[in-house]
C-alpha cells in the first residue's frame, strides 16, 4: 500500500486490517518452503503425514481466506517510523482501531483477557496489542505484525546466566526445547536473544522470529543461519521430538539469534519458541 507522503490515521488503521487478514490466512513463503523441505527430508511416516496435513491446512486457509490456526494469537506490532516522516495523530490509537475492526472482519478470536481477573477484552486491552516503536531513516512508516499463539509462548524461557556460562547457552536452548516437547506444535522456529538486559533479551528473541529462513531475495533458497545457529538446530533435531511431538527427524525448522551488548556482570539469554505457523506480514506507508 502506497498512500503518498501524507499518512493519515485512516491509512494506518486500514493497513492494520489488511495486514492481519494476510498474516492470519497466508503463511510467509519462506516458512512454507521450509515446511515443504522438512517434508522431503523427514523419514518417519507418522511425522511425514503430520507435515502433509500442515501443508494442506496452509493451502486451504489461503484459498478460503480463513485463519491458519484457531489461536489467532495476541498481536505484536513492530513499527519503524522514518525520522523525516511527520504524522499528526497517535499511531498507537490507529493500530488499536485497526485491530478492533479486524477482529470482526478476519475474524480473529478474542484472546485478550485481564491477567488476574480473566475478564475478556477482545484483542485490545491494557498493553495490548503490543506495539514496539523504533526510529529509522527516511520518510516512510513500516509496520510488521506478528500474531503469537499461547502454545509456543507458554514454553518460552529467560535465564540470567553468569558471565562465565557462555558455553552453557546452547545447553539452555536445548533444555528449553526438550522440556517444551510437543506443546508448541513442532516443527518450531526458535528465536534466541543473547545480551542486553532482562527485558531486552526477551525482545531480541522475539525479534529474531521475524528473520526469514531462506534468503529469497538472492534468487536462491540460501539458508540465513550462521554456524552457531546451525549447530544448535542440528542438536535440537537430534532430540527426536518431531512434528507435533510424535517423533521424527525434524523438530525445528530454524534457529535465529539476535545479540546486544550487556553489563559486564550479566549474561541474559531468552528463548522465544514459535510454532510452525510463524505468521508475520509487513507494509510500508509513505512516498
Amino acid at each position: 500500500m502506497d498512500v503518498g507522503r501524507d499518512i493519515t490515521y485512516e491509512d494506518v488503521a486500514q493497513s492494520v486490517i489488511d495486514l492481519l487478514l494476510r498474516a492470519e490466512t497466508r503463511l510467509p513463503d519462506d516458512v512454507t518452503a521450509a515446511l515443504t523441505d522438512a517434508h522431503g527430508r523427514e523419514t518417519d511416516p507418522t511425522a511425514r503425514a503430520q507435515i502433509e496435513a500442515i501443508l494442506e491446512n496452509i493451502e486451504l486457509a489461503a484459498a478460503r481466506k480463513v485463519p491458519i490456526c484457531q489461536d489467532t494469537g495476541i498481536l505484536i506490532f513492530f513499527v519503524e517510523i522514518g525520522r523525516d516522516c511527520t504524522i499528526d495523530f497517535n499511531i498507537k490509537d490507529a493500530i488499536r482501531d485497526g485491530v478492533k475492526k479486524a477482529t470482526e472482519i478476519v475474524p480473529l478470536r478474542p484472546n485478550a483477557v485481564h491477567p488476574t481477573r480473566r475478564e475478556p477484552s477482545g484483542n485490545v486491552g491494557i498493553g495490548l496489542p503490543d506495539i514496539i516503536l523504533d526510529i529509522s531513516e527516511g520518510d516512510r512508516i513500516r509496520i510488521t505484525v506478528m500474531p503469537k499463539g499461547a502454545g509456543s509462548e507458554n514454553v518460552s524461557r529467560l535465564a540470567m546466566l553468569n558471565p562465565s556460562q557462555v558455553a552453557d547457552i546452547k545447553r539452555f536452548v536445548l533444555e528449553t526445547v526438550a522440556d517444551a516437547g510437543g506443546k508448541p506444535c513442532p516443527p518450531i522456529i526458535v528465536g534466541v536473544g543473547i545480551g542486553g538486559s532482562f527485558d531486552k533479551a526477551a525482545r531480541l528473541a522475539k525479534k529474531a522470529l521475524l528473520r526469514e529462513i531462506y534468503d529469497n531475495a538472492s534468487g536462491v533458497d540460501a539458508c540465513t543461519m550462521d554456524d552457531f545457529e546451525l549447530e544448535i538446530l542440528d542438536a535440537i533435531n537430534s532430540l527426536g521430538i518431531g512434528t507435533m511431538g510424535l517423533g521424527g527427524d525434524i523438530t525445528a525448522l530454524a534457529v535465529h539469534i539476535e545479540y546486544a551488548h550487556c553489563h559486564t556482570a550479566s549474561l541474559p539469554v531468552a528463548v522465544n519458541i514459535q510454532c510452525w505457523a510463524n505468521r508475520r506480514a509487513s507494509v510500508e506507508l509513505g512516498r
